[in-house]
């Protein structure tokens, strides 16, 4: 029988029509699977397949008598495929029919069984179909939870797949590399088995042999293999083409499997998480890829642009304060679009790793999280599920649209919008996004996420707006997404306008304040109301009033537009929304007063960034200058400069930024704050002491002078006042500080208009910096001071 034991290289298994329940009288009672198939003459062939004592499997096969059927004389042979050796079946005795049994080794299994009968004539009797005889050994029907793949102890594979849609399924089975892109092994599922509601599911005694999976679903992606939208460990790619697959890209003619092993253990040893309040984060956004990849990082080549590059520079976050770092999406993604074009949910990009691999992705990624949280450092990934690379790479890759489009995607195109939607509040695509968000916090150990293009995870079905959305009521209660941090942002990377909107929280939610930004740049350019800018550094209560500040995550430059140096360097027409300004010339300038202003706004945007109530966010690059050369797209984003470090400039911003973050950590009692400050503890005013024009739109000039909290039971613990200047104007303003507590003075800690390194001031200096009660202090254009109320200073200073 030995060449029953090796299928072709290629196999398929169909099941049999439907027929009624005859069993075959050969392995009846021990059978796990039974086949009943109709013949090109209107007989019938019944197999049996079953496991058999002391290991394998038992395949019987026999030829019932039908009423009105053809009666068959003489004897019948089963002659297995590619094989010329034929199997004779038994006679008949009395009231028994033709029939055979077959063996084989456990270790062949899972494989297909295919066979032709052939008469005493040496006539070939087929199925109805005119097709050879096809049996499955090693399959079982499965289980339907849970979804995805899941392999025992012993090395048996349970798949389960939720396709509402598809007419079929055929799960695919690959060899090492792909096999060259054709499966080693294809099994039909049969709906009246395989099939529980809308989940289709089979099982595998083992897989040993095969080494990735897809699924192909009829309707819908038949010409090729899909990724499970549940794999955790991302396999080979195959294509048409071989020579498409090289370096780790994915182009439109290449398939995503899934791998057949388990994802690689881990020791995460006492790994902590940080657990920082919310209102104490600093958090620094950054690009997995970009961060490290430029040779100035002086890494290794394989270590570059990986997740370990990342754990390689846990110092510089450090050194600027930093206590929480914001990943760009880091799931599979394409290439051409970019990270926020993701094709699967459930496994670390492959480049993120020295070797390229999902195992090895998996396991840099925890070493980073591991790292970062042995240094105080939270992990924050931002995630978009609000759409896929569906379109954008031919639907060769990815999963979802293949699999049930009409399930997990919104009905209506929406305006606007020119990808697909998926429907995140939909039960099926809602429990998928919930088991992504779970897996990477049990499984990864991330600390919290934020949700791009937040204002699609609040569409139903036909993309209207939803008072009570599921999806994010689930995450706001679930047992375990609940002790993590959530926020939203309305960035879109599909083109869409960036606007704040009314989004639901339960109070648990946080956002990206996008009218921070806006505002800030617009007054820092001489183009808002000085109320506007209030509102934006008492915490925005027009937006959190029933959160908190804590729950304003607030930014002045992101990735998806300019950096912090492009924005006070462009201005032209194609910048418009950018609110940017170029300080009197477009471009790199060698003016000194140009380049002096820019100086000055820089210091500005962090100064108003870190003073300003609420979360600050840095944006890669804006420590060091990084800039795109003007430009808001994707595509001209380039790797951070580590050389830049090293000069004077960056060396002032970067202790700028230090400083500002020991300052909010010293004053937690006024930028640290679950709740708002209370409305006594704050004047405002406009020069010497004036009274602001809040709706003069020439008014560029701001004081505001917050009074400390004090219980006056412990003069130790005794809070100073402070005293802060906002001038956007040219001109220079005359700022009136009034009188401090007695005993009491007036310390300048920053004055972002003087030379590096005397724009700010550490308590190693304070005695110079002192400015006594009614004092007119003058504040230059353009530019912001910080004073601090300090009693008992010869002690202080001492």
């Amino acid at each position: 029988m030995a060449s029953l034991l090796a299928p072709p290289a290629s196999t398929r298994v169909f099941p049999p029509p439907p027929a009624p329940p005859r069993r075959p009288a050969v392995v009846a009672r021990a059978a796990r699977s039974r086949y009943r198939f109709r013949t090109d003459d209107d007989a019938v062939v019944d197999v049996a397949v079953a496991a058999a004592e002391g290991g394998g499997y038992t395949v019987g096969v026999e030829v019932p008598p039908l009423p009105g059927a053809r009666r068959r004389e003489g004897g019948l042979a089963l002659r297995p495929a590619g094989s010329g050796e034929a199997v004779p079946l038994a006679p008949p005795g009395d009231g028994a029919c033709p029939a055979a049994e077959l063996s084989f080794q456990a270790s062949r299994a899972p494989f297909c069984l295919s066979f032709l009968l052939t008469d005493d004539e040496g006539a070939e009797i087929r199925t109805h179909r005119g097709t050879a005889f096809r049996v499955p050994v090693g399959v079982g029907p499965g289980s339907p939870a849970p979804l995805g793949l899941s392999l025992s102890e012993a090395g048996a594979a349970n798949f389960a797949l939720y396709s509402r849609g598809a007419e079929g399924v055929l799960l695919c089975l690959y060899g090492r590399g792909g096999g060259g892109g054709e499966p080693a092994l294809e099994i039909e599922l049969d709906p009246f088995v395989n099939r529980t509601g809308n989940v289709w599911h089979v099982s595998l005694e083992s897989v040993e042999g095969y080494f990735s999976y897809g699924f192909r679903c009829g309707l819908f992606g038949a010409d090729h293999p899909l990724l499970d939208p549940y794999a955790k460990l991302i396999g080979d790619f195959v294509a048409a083409d071989p020579v498409h697959v090289k370096e780790g890209t994915v182009p439109s003619s290449v398939s995503c499997l899934g791998s057949l092993a388990n994802p690689p253990s881990y020791n995460w040893g006492r790994d902590k998480r940080p657990c920082l309040p919310l209102e104490n984060l600093v958090v620094y956004r950054a690009n997995v890829a970009l961060f490290t990849k430029d040779k100035s990082s002086g890494l290794p080549n394989n270590v570059a642009g990986t997740f370990s590059g990342m754990a390689a520079k846990i110092h510089h976050f450090g050194s600027l304060g930093v206590n929480a770092v914001l990943l760009e999406p880091v799931f599979p993604f394409d290439q051409v679009k970019g990270p926020y074009f993701p094709y699967h949910f459930f496994s670390p990009m492959n480049s993120y790793s020295a070797e390229g691999c999902s195992a090895s992705a998996i396991t840099a990624m925890k070493d980073m999280v591991k790292a970062m949280h042995r240094n105080g450092i939270e992990v924050l990934l931002e995630v978009v599920f609000t759409h896929t690379a569906e379109g954008q790479a031919d639907g060769q890759m990815i999963s979802i649209s293949g699999i049930d489009k009409s399930s997990y995607y919104i009905a209506d195109e929406i305006a606007g919008c020119k990808s697909g939607i998926l429907n995140c509040n939909s039960p099926v695509t809602e429990r998928l996004i919930l088991d992504s968000l779970r897996h990477w916090v049990v499984d990864f150990h991330v600390d919290g996420f934020c949700f791009i293009n937040a204002p699609f995870l609040v569409r139903g079905s036909r993309g209207e707006y939803l008072s009570r959305p599921p999806l994010l009521e689930s995450i706001a209660f679930d047992p375990v997404l609940s002790k993590t941090g959530t926020r939203a942002d309305p960035w879109s990377p599909l083109g869409i306008s960036n606007v704040q909107f009314p989004f639901p929280h339960w109070k648990r939610w946080a956002e990206m304040n996008t009218r921070f930004s806006i505002d800030v740049r617009n007054f820092l350019k001489g183009e808002a109301l000085i109320g506007d800018l209030a509102t934006r550094l008492c915490g925005s209560g027009d937006l959190f009033s029933n959160r908190g500040p804590a729950f304003s995550f607030n930014y002045v430059s992101r990735n998806s537009g300019l950096s912090l140096v492009d924005l006070v360097s462009f201005s032209n027409g194609d910048l418009a929304s950018e609110s940017s300004w170029n300080c009197g010339e477009e471009g790199p300038s060698e003016n000194s007063a140009v380049l002096q202003t820019r100086l000055r706004q820089i210091r500005n945007f962090i100064f108003i960034l870190f003073v300003s109530l609420g979360i600050p966010v840095l944006n890669m690059g804006d420590e060091c200058g990084h800039s795109s050369a003007g430009s808001t797209s994707y595509k001209d984003r380039v790797p951070l400069k580590w050389k830049a470090l090293k000069t004077s400039f960056v060396k002032e911003v970067t202790g700028f930024i230090s400083f500002l973050a020991a300052l909010r950590s010293r004053r937690g009692d006024v930028f640290q704050r679950r709740e708002f400050l209370k409305l006594e503890n704050i004047s405002w005013h406009g020069n010497n002491l004036s009274e602001p024009r809040w709706e003069d739109p020439t008014s560029k000039f701001l004081c505001m002078h917050i009074i400390a909290e004090n219980d006056g039971n412990t003069p130790e613990l005794t809070k100073g006042d402070l005293y802060i200047c906002f001038n956007a104007s040219e001109e220079p303003a005359s700022a009136t500080l009034p009188a401090p507590a007695e005993g009491s003075v007036w310390l300048r800690l920053v004055d972002t208009s003087l030379t590096f390194p005397s724009f700010f001031t550490t308590e190693s200096n304070l005695e110079v910096q002192q400015v006594l009660g009614y004092s007119s202090y003058e504040v230059k254009a353009h530019s912001c001071v910080l004073f601090e109320s300090k009693r008992d200073l010869p002690q202080f200073l001492g």
